[in-house]
């Protein structure tokens, strides 16, 4: 079979290569990949700036239909509709698995990073890690489920009350699921962008966001300060990963305000203002990846109609098209790339 592959380190080296079509060991599925997603850090590793086990078939957001079981696994069938957690393997000893939060073992293989991912026609998954769609959860929106349980974890990270005033930087497809998720908590949401991030912000009022602001046209503070009596913004969700974004954020928030950073930066080390934290008493919280409690209602989210991920997608190309996906990203054309697998 065909896959998209990330052959060594450094920029570029994705190529299509030929695979030997896997096959479920014991506690494991084959899952026939319908669509797959293209997130921020795939473009990341591509360009060279995250680090993987290469050689390793990228793709860690995707869809498909199990088409065969392996030795133990009960609770699913053949032509069950599914997505999967990118949790391929944990050690199952340490406190964090013990706790339900894979994310944060040590020892942990992601699919698409260390384990080959849905870049291709058939992926094989953990049964723990398999999660049914809903009926109303189509295979374009399911293949989103992930970057949704990423903002959805975050989220819980923190408290957002009916009627606070939340603040998301940044709108790519994370910042747009974050707002909506927000939105289904009862929140007034602003999400702010860029010029160039005009088919996105033009998204957000389109889906149901209260309030899309360019900032290099319009001051947020005003906005802020106008829909708050002047005491600032409840929470700040920062999922750009800019640090001009980030610093503007504590700006917005009100003196007990709650930021939680979602956004990667390119550099790890940030320069961040302590000072202003101290003094607003402002609660900070980091946001990794997601945990297997954050899917399923993250599945009835979409299910439910309170978030809309299939209005996210943009483009669709096949995985010998990345060229022209990475072009349509990185132009600011696209929100939300899938790709699809091909026939050998």
């Amino acid at each position: 079979m065909k896959a998209l592959v990330k052959t060594e380190l450094g920029f570029g080296h994705l190529e299509i290569k030929d695979k030997p079509e896997p096959s479920p060991g014991k506690d494991q599925v084959k899952i026939e990949v319908k669509y797959a997603g293209i997130c921020g850090s795939d473009i990341h590793t591509y360009e060279g700036y995250y680090k993987v086990k290469a050689p390793v078939t990228l793709g860690h957001e995707f869809s498909g239909e199990i088409v065969e079981l392996g030795e133990g696994v009960n609770e699913l069938n053949v032509g069950d509709r599914v997505t999967s957690e990118t949790t391929f393997y944990i050690c199952g000893v340490c406190k964090y698995c013990q706790s339900g939060d894979y994310n944060l073992c040590n020892y942990r293989k992601g699919l698409g990073t260390q384990q080959d991912g849905g870049f291709t026609k058939y992926v094989i998954a953990r049964k723990e890690s398999v999660h049914r769609l809903p009926d109303n959860v189509d295979y374009r929106s399911a293949a989103m489920t992930e970057p949704l349980a990423c903002t959805y974890h975050a989220i819980e990270n923190i408290e957002i009350n009916q009627g606070d005033l939340v603040v998301v930087i940044g709108p790519g497809p994370i910042g747009l699921l974050a707002a909506q998720v927000a939105k289904s908590r009862g929140a007034r949401v602003i999400i702010t962008g860029l010029t160039n991030d005009k088919i996105r912000l033009d998204k957000a009022l389109e889906i149901g966001i209260d309030y899309a602001v360019n900032t290099q046209e319009q001051d947020v503070n005003e906005l802020v300060n106008e829909l708050t009596n002047s005491y600032g913004a409840d929470v700040v969700l920062e999922c750009s990963g800019a640090v001009p974004a980030a610093k503007q954020g504590l700006d917005l928030l009100r003196k007990k305000g709650q930021y939680a950073q979602v956004g990667i930066f390119a550099n790890a080390e940030v320069q961040f203002d302590l000072e202003k934290i101290i003094q607003k008493e402002i609660r900070v919280v980091g946001s990794r990846s997601q945990k297997p409690a954050d899917w399923e209602p993250s599945l009835a989210l979409m299910n439910e109609g309170k978030v809309n991920a299939e209005a996210l997608v943009t483009h669709e190309f096949n995985i010998t098209q990345w060229d022209e996906a990475y072009d349509a990203i990185k132009s600011g054309d696209a929100i939300k790339v899938l790709l699809t697998p091909i026939e050998d």
